[in-house]
Order: C-alpha cells, then structure tokens, then sequence
C-alpha cells in the first residue's frame, strides 16, 4: 500500500497556519474560571484545562461532548529478539478482547461516554472471530493494515518509507472521518506486542538519549531480557543512524505501523483544532513524530500521566508537556487518556456548574461585595 505525500503535506502546512494558541479565548476562559467563587487560581489544572482547551479550539467555553479513544494496533518483527514477555500472536488476541469490551480502556472510556475505535493498521494475524469490517460491543474495528507487522529492524529498516507514510496516512484518514462524525476530543492509545522496543528506539533516535536511558521493562520483563532488549535498541540505531531531522526516516527504520498512524492521528486533530489526549510511552513516541513535523502540535497536546517506562519522561521533557497524573501505569491501550478526559470533564463542569461571585451576591478577591 503506497500513499502520496499530499496528505501529510496537508496536514503540516494546516497546523503551520494555526499559530501559537488562540491568546483571546484563553484571556476569556480566564476571566471566567476567574469569576467563580475561589480564589482564582485555587482550582490548580483543572482551572488551566479549561483555559487550554479554549486555546486550542479558539472557544471560550469549548465543549467535549463527543469524544473518541482511538486504539492503533500492529506487530513487531522484532518480538523475535526476546524483547518481550508476551508473544507477537497477543496482539491480534487483545485487539478482540477490545471488540468484545473485556479489556481495561472498555471499563475506563465507558466511564468517560468515550467511542473505542480500534485501528488495525499492521496486526500480524487474523483477528479471532472477526469478519472484514466486524465491530463488537466494545469497540468498532477500522481495518486499515498497511502491511502484516514490521520487519526486524535489528537486520534492516522495519518498513519502506512509503509504507511509513502510509501508516502516518491512515492516521490522518481516521482522524478526518472521527472528525466529520462530530468527534471533539481524541485520546490515543495503541496495542502491538514488542512497541516498547519500537518507542524506545525512535524516542533515542529523535532526542538522541542513550538507548539505556529510554529503554525499560515494557510488558514486565526482567533484568536479563531488558539488558538485551538495550542491546537491540543499541543495534538498530547503530545499523540504520536515523536522522531526528527526517521523521519519516526514523519511523521507517526502526518504528512501528501503529507508532506511524497515532503521529498522523495528531496531525490530523491539531490541524483541525481537536485537542489531543496522550496516553503513555508508545504514544508519546508517535508524538515526537509528529512534533518533528510540526513542531506547533506540542502545546496542543494534553499529557495524560507519566508512565513506569523510562523514556516517557525523556519524551515529555522533550516535547515541554507537564503529565496530568503519576500513577505507575504501563499498561497503553489509552488507559490513561480515558482518566484524563474525565479530569477535562471535572474542569468543564466547574466551569460551567459554579456560581460566579455575582450570582452569589459573594465578596470578590478585593474584599468588596459584589452585587
């Protein structure tokens, strides 16, 4: 599957046009969180949420009624390094689990009213019991496999550059289509055995961290698996040297097909003014991505949490996002995003649900009453 590059183009020249954020909304949202009988300020983030999201959508009182969890899911050639816990056949597993909404993002984007759209961008195998176009209780499969799983990329580059831009182009395309359905707040989050070792390496490849720095223990493994799992990491980068200047380079050599389509996931939202919840490490690495190619995507992204993987805190140094919440999690899927869109929540209804100073006929800051 080949893709031209227009889209892509697209979608960098869409976000280069936005700008910084939207200054005015934010001076508005601000006066009225401001306004709220507390102290201003007193709310912490939940106050900046609001603010932020008047930001990026350019509203004062954006809403998030609609909201999506996109999972992306693909293979990893490199599984067969001993890179992880698990076997590569898991990934097609949990991708039905995700259809039949028994897996952890079902119980956590239910809480939050948020769709669960799994995207098969690379999954090695058969789903089990689906059928081409299958959506199950849980969540709607998107089949869009760009190829079965990547290649080894300790041997050579883990896809072509052309499958890398389409991977990043089946992102952009999903987006669009979540977007025209109403869609007004994306999480992310991915499933693909052995995309720690793919996130690792780009994260090394795009900040230049030492691959023992950004490398962890992924699905759970032990010291002797991840000292192997550096040395694969170390293999790769020294095989290929991906530039951090060529995103796409990088994504071909040594990244995932579900890595590739969550950095056009972004692209897409942000061009579109959609603000964009992280989840952990992998999304992280496809939000270096992006941010190589647009570099304006960074503050129109929400960091959910800071994960238990090592490199997530080089990706959000990297990229100037400051996590919601630190809660040892590790386990993707878009976990995470579902519990921040449900702080985003907490801070619209604060917005809206409070009384003002005003309405309360309660003293303002200054000590004077308020009528």
């Amino acid at each position: 599957m080949t893709v031209p590059d227009a889209a892509l183009d697209r979608a960098i020249a869409s976000i280069a046009a936005l700008g910084p954020l939207d200054a005015r909304a934010m001076v508005a949202a601000r006066e009225i969180v401001d306004g709220l009988t507390k102290p201003p300020g007193s709310l912490g983030r939940l106050e900046w949420l609001a603010i932020w999201l008047a930001g990026v959508t350019g509203q004062p009182r954006a809403t998030v009624r609609h909201r999506a969890i996109v999972v992306a899911a693909a293979d990893h050639g490199v599984t067969r390094r001993g890179v992880s816990a698990y076997p590569s056949e898991v990934t097609a597993q949990m991708v039905r689990n995700f259809l039949d909404g028994g897996a952890a993002i079902n119980v956590l984007a239910s809480r939050v009213g948020a769709s669960v759209t799994v995207l098969d961008v690379g999954v090695a195998g058969d789903i089990p019991g689906s059928a081409p176009g299958e959506g199950g209780r849980g969540g709607r499969l998107v089949e869009r496999r760009v190829r079965a799983g990547t290649d080894d990329f300790t041997v050579g580059p883990a896809m072509s550059r052309s499958e890398a831009t389409a991977a990043i182009a089946v992102g952009l395309a999903v987006v669009k289509e979540l977007i025209d359905e109403g869609t007004e707040l994306i999480g992310i989050g991915e499933m693909g055995i052995g995309n720690t070792t793919a996130a690792s390496a780009v994260t090394a490849a795009m900040t230049g961290a030492d691959a023992a720095t950004v490398t962890g223990f992924g699905t759970g493994i032990d010291d002797e698996a991840r000292a192997r799992k550096i040395g694969v990491v170390e293999r790769a980068l020294e095989l290929h040297r991906p530039e951090p200047t060529d995103p796409i380079g990088v994504l071909a050599a040594v990244g995932g097909l579900e890595i590739g389509a969550l950095a056009g996931i972004i692209l897409g939202a942000v061009g579109a003014r959609i603000p964009v919840v992280l989840d952990g490490f992998i999304t992280g690495s496809a939000a270096l991505l992006a941010h190589g190619f647009a570099p304006a995507v960074a503050p129109r992204m929400l960091a959910a949490h800071r994960s238990q993987e090592p490199g997530h805190r080089v990706v959000l140094d990297r990229l100037g996002l400051e996590p919601l919440l630190t809660l040892d999690l590790r386990l993707g899927e878009g976990t995470g995003a579902a519990l921040a869109i449900g702080l985003v929540d907490a801070a619209l209804a604060i917005r809206d649900g409070m009384a003002t100073f005003a309405s309360a006929s309660v003293s303002g800051p200054t000590g004077s009453p308020v009528a």
